[in-house]
């Protein structure tokens, strides 16, 4: 279970670490979406590219401070929470190995060994993945990417984004495993009960939105090609407190790909297609004349584009 004040701890421990990352306006990007106001909170500014740096701070810092000394971990991920805990295990002096499904771009891969981790590939899926990760290495501490210090490190973003802006309508949220959702609406619920929280996640996976609108545990194949997104299932914590979404939309790649091109253009913002699923989230509102904020925000998760993604911002 995770609430308000774990996510005030989580982000206690990383501000000597991290300074708070931007949240601007841009009036080009704010044309764009009809004339409203958009904050862009620029988590592709953080040291691994994405705001999943936070849970790994607030993971191995939770550790540390019930007096738990790790030796060696393993996770699984299709990049940036495998960036956060290679890169805070190597801060704590932890060893870590990161299993990726076979897809995983390379680049993020370099990315993940980079910060000094092991990498090995197995499986289709992230299912697989994870499935691999947690019963095939004993020896070593399993990681979840929906451990409760996880989302709380998580839930920072939205902390921060909130006192920074704290007269918002509406924040649309990027849904893989629901983690950074389950930390905007914990947030949403004691700084700014007005504001509403729109989950934004892609129609070509869509374990997380099934599960939401169902209420059954969801797995799916997903062939989304926003890496950051490819989650192949529902997990149970993040749904209990995904409950508190407004609204839950779905958008297409191809849409992805168009918010990516027009933060780009717009708000000087490199995004991988996880990073500008909310500003695509917010412009299918617009079109379908559901959009009503006239102040609202969305969060660039990540900037960890590979070489595909960087292809297609020319087109």
């Amino acid at each position: 279970m995770v609430d308000f004040e774990d996510i005030r701890t989580a982000h206690r421990h990383y501000t000597a670490i991290l300074p708070p990352t931007p949240a601007f306006s841009y009036p080009t990007l704010n044309a764009v979406c009809g004339g409203a106001s958009v904050v862009v909170k620029h988590e592709n500014t953080q040291p691994t590219g994405a705001f999943k740096i936070r849970g790994g701070i607030s993971y191995f810092a939770e550790r540390m401070a019930q007096g738990t000394r790790l030796e060696s971990v393993v996770t699984a991920s299709t990049g940036n929470h495998a960036q956060s805990i290679a890169w805070s295990a190597a801060r704590n002096g932890v060893d870590a190995l990161i299993v990726v499904p076979e897809t995983t771009p390379e680049a993020k891969v370099h990315a993940i060994s980079g910060w000094g981790a092991r990498v090995v590939r197995y499986g289709a899926t992230m299912s697989e993945a994870l499935t691999h990760a947690r019963d095939e290495y004993p020896n070593r501490v399993f990681v979840s990417p929906s451990d409760p210090d996880i989302i709380a490190g998580h839930g920072g973003v939205y902390l921060e984004l909130l006192q920074q802006h704290p007269d918002l309508e509406v924040v649309y949220v990027p849904v893989g495993s629901g983690t950074g959702a389950c930390g905007s609406i914990l947030v949403r619920d004691a700084l700014a009960p007005e504001c509403r929280i729109i989950g934004v996640q892609s129609a070509q996976a869509p374990a997380a939105h099934r599960a939401w609108t169902t209420g059954e545990p969801t797995e799916i194949t997903p062939m989304t090609r926003a890496a950051g997104l490819a989650t192949g299932s529902s997990y149970p914590e993040p749904q209990r407190i995904m409950r508190g979404l407004d609204d839950f939309i779905l958008v297409d790649d191809t849409e992805i790909d168009l918010a990516r091109r027009i933060l780009a253009t717009r708000a000087h913002t490199l995004a991988e297609g996880a990073g500008a699923a909310g500003l695509a989230g917010l412009l299918a509102d617009f079109r379908r004349e559901t959009a009503s904020a006239n102040h609202c925000a969305i969060v660039v998760t990540g900037g960890n584009a590979d070489d595909n993604e960087l292809a297609t911002l020319g087109r």
